[in-house]
């Protein structure tokens, strides 16, 4: 049984020529959905996901425009809305070093490099634009927002599940 990951939702149809919408999870949404790419949909009720090939991608707004070889009109692809979109395992790459899959950095301890405290667990990956923003949850208190860059992470450690940090000035 192949470990499944999750890399957006179909939220809707888009037109009348079968495009539908996905708010996208995934790290790599440009190879992700590249032409000719499997694409497994978990429709709420099926058991087995429907596994669907990419025809085209485009992106509009803050949406993935897909249609699916066969999906051709409005018609056959409303029944899929509402689907969560995955990837098995072994459509993962591998990642250059200091790269990262969002699901191995959500879930990381963040520690202070100066003295190792600990102040949060990562729970989100937002994707603004220039770098990446890892969303911790402290213990107490609102969110932290450490960005991925060279100067503020120090250290990253998936197997440990440990990232170690040198905040910026004024971040706490």
């Amino acid at each position: 049984m192949s470990k499944w990951y999750n890399v957006g939702k179909l939220v809707n149809t888009h037109g009348i020529r079968g495009e539908v919408r996905i708010v996208s999870r995934t790290d790599f949404p440009e190879e992700r959905y590249k032409k000719g790419n499997r694409l497994y949909l978990f429709l709420p009720d099926q058991k087995e996901p429907l596994e669907v090939v990419v025809e085209t991608r485009r992106v509009h707004k803050s949406f993935d425009l897909l249609t699916f070889e066969g999906f051709h009109n409005v018609n056959e692809v409303e029944k899929l809305k509402g689907a969560i979109v995955k990837v098995p395992e072994d459509q993962l790459g591998d990642l250059e070093e200091g790269e990262y899959y969002f699901h191995e950095i959500v879930g990381c301890k963040v520690l202070l490099q100066e003295n190792m405290e600990e102040i949060g667990t990562v729970t989100e990956v937002l994707t603004p634009g220039a770098n990446d923003v890892w969303v911790v949850k402290p213990k107490k208190g609102k969110d932290i927002l450490i960005p991925y860059i060279e100067s503020v992470v120090k250290k990253v450690d998936v197997k440990e599940k440990t990232i170690i940090i040198e905040p910026l000035e004024g971040l706490f």
